[in-house]
């Protein structure tokens, strides 16, 4: 912002002419310069709205309470009255929120905040002061879809559209927001809606991320903005103004162009894409590269052993590698390879630092966002085939059932034989005229993963299912030429399987030497209210779905069938996903709470993907320093300083998920973009009170079905929130149920382009479209309203 210091200069400049001093030096404010500079008029757009700029474009009338002091938030804290948490604004409905009031480790409270004058003028990630409202004014949350697409109203906003999201049944505690303790603003990626009022210089910025209110900005670029991607910052929100007030930052470019959208996308989701600057190249090994004497200190040689790695096709960040090989007392000796990351990336290093902060490797569709540089990556960490390499192995001594009869770690060399795909692997495993060394390492290998797994889902492992696609891309455009669902093979769950293996063995051991400061991840059990969606969903078709432990849910989901109905279970299990809570790393010494629910395991970490993941260069760490291959640093024992690390990593690993879903839903539009309609079978998998959210398992596709819309008389609708069900005209959807939808591309609105599917199976009057013969004419594009 180019005006953050006027208002103290301000002050300054007026005590400089009262003392005469302006005689002497030249003083002026840093809004009178950039106002001067009449060759770059577009520089005024970028200064910060001054306390006079906000009150000349707000209304006289007051639309939201005060924001209440410092002080009083600080007392009614200590007191009791008000509580302290992080305001989480709704994607699906602009008039509600919910503050998440933290607890005990991951644990914590919701409370619900409903209505503009309720959320008064907190933006998605503030830290907010909020007061719980009497009993008999709570509210259920909403099962409306509302977004905020009115035209450029002014700032008299009546409140009779919020009636709409109120729900008076299953209501939760609900509260206020009375005021503002830490703004999280950034600058926010969007496009302009251009006023309609001709010569105006005040519009309004709608941003990408939904949560965001729509900004007021002041510019005179709006021709030149109109249909780009632009970033806005926040100055301020005054009590009598419908919209935050801010200015315009810089343009990222055309939208939908795909350079664009996807700078959008890393933007908005805080992922660190800038190119690796030269301070942490500096601490790359120099080339060419080569093992020395001084590498293979407290290093073993395990170039001799048949091993191989097994990915998905076109990958080059190997991380892993495996063998097996029968042992002369009739035993199997079984490896696990792990690229040694750590012995490029030392500790406290710019290197080490960056790779810290990233966190994480994100993978986009057709691009990767490397945690550490390509050189690492690609090439001195990847365990390519017929190379020598550094790695750190995970070895067992087991006998044919699988049991452990000794286990041991160590850094070594490995020359990998084979870089296979899962493929590739699957067809070596099944051709009997195979017999090589490498095959029957993988027979092995295959034969001890089924037993292991086996043995886990005894143990109450958890096996749910959701649908990823893979994308077929064009060389040339590398746009997006055939979407699949991505099928599973044995060796993926060979290969899932000893990584799981090696990751708890691993835990156990660092947890043994290092109690108060092991890196290790844990998977919380789900509140019970989680799985209401899916008792009711099972409920639907006369099954029993029992949540009592992981292993009740497990074994209830196994025998879960409906006669007829073959992809009941699937569907099943998928809607199981969506209740589970998110995997998090911790600590130990902050923590005692270690178990991993989904894989009804005691302890677990992360050691088998340190080319991507820089939780597992620190379990390298600890693990090297507990088998005396590596000296020790202050803060790997400080415990402090992990729980830190930890947060972030938490939020990167949160922050790529979603990153990679936006890449995925970008690409599928991209996708039906030239494809005009299609007509496809799916599943109903939610049902909301306006709307049905069907699944086309062809794609791994979801879509919502509305049944009212602004521009038209919405048809007859009862919902039932117990069922749950929604009845339309004597047609009642439930959960499961087989449907038949046109799937299209809605490029109606520039900025939030989405596939829109109607309804043509079961067919209601007034709802339905008829399958359609043609594509139809496209329509001319048209910014948020």
């Amino acid at each position: 912002d180019l005006r953050d210091n006027d208002y103290l200069i301000q002050g300054n400049k007026q005590k400089a002419e009262e003392s005469g001093l302006l005689y002497l030096f030249t003083c002026i404010l840093v809004e009178e310069y950039i106002k001067s500079l009449t060759a770059n008029p577009e520089l005024v757009d970028r200064l910060a709205l001054s306390n006079d700029d906000k009150n000349e474009i707000t209304s006289s009338k007051v639309l939201f309470p005060e924001h209440l002091p410092l002080s009083r938030i600080q007392a009614g804290i200590k007191s009791g009255s008000f509580v302290q948490g992080t305001f989480r604004a709704s994607r699906d409905n602009y008039l509600e929120a919910t503050v998440f009031i933290q607890g005990e480790g991951e644990d914590g409270t919701e409370i619900l905040i409903q209505g503009l004058q309720n959320l008064n003028r907190a933006v998605h990630q503030d830290v907010v002061a909020v007061q719980l409202l009497p009993r008999n004014q709570w509210v259920a949350p909403s099962s409306v879809v509302l977004q905020d697409e009115g035209a450029a109203k002014d700032d008299n906003v009546e409140e009779e559209e919020e009636e709409k999201a109120v729900n008076i049944t299953a209501r939760k505690a609900t509260g206020k927001v009375v005021g503002i303790i830490k703004r999280n603003w950034r600058p926010f990626c969007g496009m302009l809606n251009v006023s309609q009022i001709k010569e105006s210089t005040r519009h309004l910025f709608t941003p990408a991320d939904r949560r965001i209110p729509r900004i007021r900005i002041e510019t005179r670029q709006a021709s030149t903005l109109a249909g780009q991607r632009i970033m806005v910052s926040i100055d301020g929100w005054p009590k009598d103004s419908r919209y935050p007030n801010g200015h315009f930052v810089r343009s990222l470019g055309g939208a939908g162009e795909k350079d664009t959208e996807q700078e959008v996308l890393l933007l908005e989701h805080d992922v660190p894409h800038q190119a690796f600057s030269q301070a942490v190249l500096n601490f790359l090994p120099k080339m060419p590269w080569a093992i020395t004497p001084e590498d293979m200190v407290r290093r073993e040689d395990l170039r001799h052993l048949t091993v191989c790695s097994v990915d998905p096709p076109g990958c080059t960040d190997i991380d892993d590698a495996l063998h097996c090989r029968e042992l002369e007392n009739g035993n199997l000796e079984v490896g696990v390879h792990i690229a040694d990351v750590s012995h490029f990336i030392r500790p406290g290093n710019a290197l080490d630092k960056e790779a810290a902060n990233r966190g994480t490797t994100v993978y986009l569709c057709g691009k990767r966002i490397d945690m550490v540089p390509e050189l690492l990556s690609s090439n001195l960490c990847s365990l390519r085939s017929n190379v020598e390499r550094l790695a750190f192995s995970c070895i067992w001594e087991m006998n044919h059932e699988a049991e452990i009869l000794k286990t041991r770690f160590t850094k070594s060399v490995i020359n990998s034989k084979a870089s296979l795909t899962y493929a590739e692997a699957q067809m070596r495993i099944d051709d009997t005229n195979k017999n090589d060394d490498i095959t029957k390492s993988l027979r092995g290998l295959n034969k001890l993963a089924k037993i292991l797994k086996r043995q886990r889902i005894e143990k109450g492992a958890l096996t749910l299912s959701s649908l990823e696609v893979r994308f077929h891309m064009d060389s040339e455009t590398h746009d997006p030429i055939d979407l699949q669902t991505k099928e599973l093979m044995e060796t993926n769950s060979m290969v899932e399987e000893f990584m799981l293996l090696a990751n708890i063995s691993v835990a156990q051991k660092i947890y043994d030497e290092f109690q108060e400061c092991a890196l290790l991840r844990k998977h919380p059990a789900p509140p019970p209210s989680n799985y209401d969606i899916l008792l009711k969903a099972a409920k639907s078709k006369d099954v029993a779905i029992y949540t009592d432990t992981a292993k009740a849910l497990a074994d209830s989901l196994d025998v879960a069938k409906v006669d007829g109905f073959p992809y009941f279970n699937t569907l099943l299990r998928i809607l199981a996903t969506r209740c589970m809570m998110q995997a998090v790393y911790f600590c130990s010494g902050m923590d005692n709470d270690f178990h991993h629910y989904g894989l009804a395991s005691p302890i677990y970490t992360h050691f088998t993907s340190p080319i991507r993941r820089y939780a597992d260069i620190i379990v390298h760490r600890l693990l090297a320093v507990a088998i005396g291959a590596d000296s020790t640093y202050p803060d790997l024992m400080d415990k402090h300083k992990q729980s830190a690390l930890c947060n972030n990593l938490n939020y990167r690993h949160k922050m790529a998920q979603y990153a990679q879903r936006a890449s995925v839903a970008f690409h599928t539009q991209l996708f039906f973009k030239s494809r005009g309609i299609l007509n496809e079978e799916g599943f109903v998998l939610f049902v909301r009170k306006n709307a049905i959210i069907v699944l086309i398992p062809k794609f791994g596709l979801e879509g919502t079905v509305f049944f009212d819309s602004k521009d038209k008389v919405a048809p007859s609708i009862v919902f039932d929130e117990e069922g749950p069900t929604l009845t339309i005209q004597q047609h009642t959807f439930r959960i499961f149920d087989k449907v038949k939808v046109t799937i299209s591309l809605d490029a109606s609105n520039i900025q939030h382009q989405k596939i829109r599917m109607a309804l043509t199976d079961p067919v209601i009057p007034g709802v339905s479209v008829p399958v359609p013969d043609a594509e139809p004419q496209a329509k001319k594009p048209k910014l948020d309203r």
